[in-house]
């Protein structure tokens, strides 16, 4: 996957003389939309956000929760898996 674009921030856990650092990535809030196959009422969304060679999705409800980042076969695995229901 594509890291270009992400937001990046140093950890909490990193040392404060900059050495040590640890990075976290998000995918960018503008990255996200709700997928087409969500309900209308709002308790059914997954949000679906694009990267080069793959997908991530997250519950629109709890949007600082877990992602889940998929491969571009991850991610159609999953989608043949929500059609055959």
């Amino acid at each position: 996957m594509d890291l270009e674009g992400f937001e990046w921030r140093k950890s909490s856990y990193s040392a404060p003389n900059g050495g040590e650092c640890v990075e976290v990535g998000a995918v960018p809030a503008s990255a996200w939309r709700k997928a087409s196959r969500s309900d209308e009422i709002g308790d059914n969304c997954v949000e679906v956000a694009d990267a080069v060679g793959g997908a991530a999705l997250r519950d629109s409800k709890d949007p600082d929760g877990g992602v889940l980042a998929l491969s571009r076969d991850g991610f159609e695995a999953v989608l043949e898996a929500v059609r055959a229901r």
